[in-house]
């Protein structure tokens, strides 16, 4: 009597939108077994159908350690496009134990006209430019790099974030503990209610972050926009979740 054929193996580093959106799309495949591993850094995360794990592996010999005790077959890097760590540890640790590595990239924002874009190649950069565009600034870069931010003592922040940040932090600041999607009414009314006069973010190239760039551009608002690290050299990337699956599938066929 012949058994059925295993299931393979597919461990997907998430914590986004388009990683929730993949393992449900991968879900009803009986061919496949998937693992969603999140960082654990947002208290109460948006967490995926299937298997979940959460927390770090223990750099990349960690997560090389865990890709061959658990017969991983395939790895997909869909973290957010600023997790430059754990995309580099994915990369080292896939090459060590020869697993099959796509990273998921949503595409980035581009600006448009009217848009008032100031390009930073870090938040360090952005910490240099934001104060000589305005003194009330919205800070959307997440709680993680405000330290960065921490010895500007004249301007006022409003810093928007899932979870509370922590010491160190800007003395002058506001906190609005929030998660996306956001409207363009909302936002709008945000900036004009706050009298914010610069907008920095991080190139998330979220949809669902997104208005509060259309509303800076209607208000006349300069924006600093951080851009996103590369993808680890050599690390095929796909745009969208229907991308990765059929990657996946053809990989592993």
């Amino acid at each position: 009597m012949n058994s059925a054929p295993a299931r393979r193996h597919v461990l997907i580093l998430g914590g986004t939108t388009e990683a929730r959106r993949l393992a449900g799309e991968l879900a009803d495949d009986p061919a496949l077994r998937v693992t969603s591993s999140l960082a654990g850094r947002v208290a109460a995360p948006r967490l995926p159908v299937g298997q979940v794990r959460i927390g770090g592996f223990g750099g990349a010999e960690g997560m090389a350690r865990w890709l061959r005790e658990h017969q991983v077959d395939a790895l997909i890097d869909a973290t957010h496009p600023f997790a430059d760590t754990i995309s580099s540890h994915a990369a080292r640790a896939a090459a060590d134990v020869h697993v099959p590595l796509l990273a998921l990239r949503r595409p980035g924002w581009v600006p448009g006209p009217g848009d008032r874009w100031h390009t930073a190649g870090s938040l360090a950069d952005a910490a240099r430019l934001a104060p000589a565009l305005g003194e009330r600034i919205f800070l959307t870069t997440g709680r993680m790099g405000l330290a960065t931010f921490a010895h500007l003592t004249e301007p006022w922040f409003l810093v928007r974030s899932v979870d509370a940040p922590e010491p160190p932090v800007p003395p002058r600041m506001a906190v609005i503990l929030d998660r996306g999607p956001f409207t363009l009414d909302g936002e709008a009314e945000l900036l004009r209610r706050h009298r914010i006069e610069v907008l920095v973010t991080k190139d998330s190239g979220a949809h669902a972050t997104a208005p509060k760039l259309a509303a800076a551009r209607a208000a006349g608002i300069p924006v600093v926009v951080i851009r996103r690290p590369p993808a680890p050299q050599g690390v095929p990337v796909a745009e969208t979740p229907a991308e990765a699956a059929d990657w996946l599938r053809t990989t592993l066929a």
